[in-house]
């Protein structure tokens, strides 16, 4: 549905006839798209739309909420997530998630970014010495913060705390990373730097974000989903939702004409 050939050929994220329920409330209906690897999938559309419940049923986050009860499929690399067999915590190794609000443990610099590995089995101070520097540094923040990593991440600034939270998800090597409004709490040079690692991470994840800013997914992403009151009404190149889409609701919305 609206990936070109070219994208098609190898798909990362494959969601088939989804349907989520919070008690008997539908948030989700009959969503499929296909998500390819190293690319970043924009979600847009009116707050309350689904698009943050569909992000957390990617890594099964909507476990932690009670009363839910999903239907249909979501394949990572050919396997359903919801299949039994699966290790939840294993599938949020692979599946990171960044949330809106930056939420470091009340902890020094150098244990949030190490807790992962930590408490994955990994002791050797050497090896986490390695990790800590080389994910504070794809996420822009080694420089800022390499004098003072026993320091405590409260005292960081807004911006810096969501880069440090998504540094303590690189750490633990995923293959995915989820974004929910990841930059919606900051100003506009934090929200650039967020951006930018957005741009640079695609080379080696597949990124899914969640925005309410319209710019920013026309900037930042290679394909753009629209919700609309649970239901999937397009998903084609970002380039092509926000200059000819198909559906005249999607038009409404990019343009701003939308009720």
């Amino acid at each position: 549905m609206g990936l070109t050939e070219s994208a098609m050929h190898d798909i990362k994220i494959s969601v088939r006839d989804l349907n989520l329920y919070y008690g008997g409330k539908q948030a989700l209906r009959n969503i499929s798209l296909d998500m390819p690897p190293n690319r970043v999938t924009a979600l847009i559309g009116p707050s309350g739309c689904g698009k943050s419940t569909f992000l957390r049923s990617l890594n099964r986050m909507n476990d932690l909420i009670g009363n839910v009860k999903i239907n249909g499929k979501v394949m990572v690399d050919n396997v359903d997530v919801y299949d039994r067999k699966v290790d939840v915590v294993e599938l949020r190794k692979r599946i990171g998630m960044i949330f809106q609000k930056s939420n470091p443990f009340p902890k020094s610099i150098f244990e949030n970014v190490a807790y992962g590995p930590r408490i994955n089995g990994l002791g050797d101070r050497k090896r986490l010495d390695e990790i800590v520097e080389s994910t504070l540094k794809k996420a822009a923040l080694w420089d800022e913060v390499k004098d003072e990593l026993g320091k405590s991440a409260m005292a960081l600034s807004g911006g810096q705390q969501q880069r440090l939270c998504i540094a303590r998800a690189l750490a633990v090597d995923p293959e995915v990373l989820l974004m929910d409004e990841p930059a919606s709490a900051l100003d506009p040079i934090a929200t650039a730097k967020i951006e930018e690692l957005i741009y640079e991470f695609k080379e080696n994840y597949t990124i899914v974000i969640v925005t309410h800013n319209m710019q920013q997914a026309a900037r930042v992403s290679d394909f753009t989903a629209f919700f609309y009151m649970g239901e999937l009404i397009e998903i084609d190149e970002t380039r092509k939702i926000f200059t000819s889409p198909e559906k005249k609701q999607t038009e409404d919305y990019v343009t701003g004409r939308f009720g």
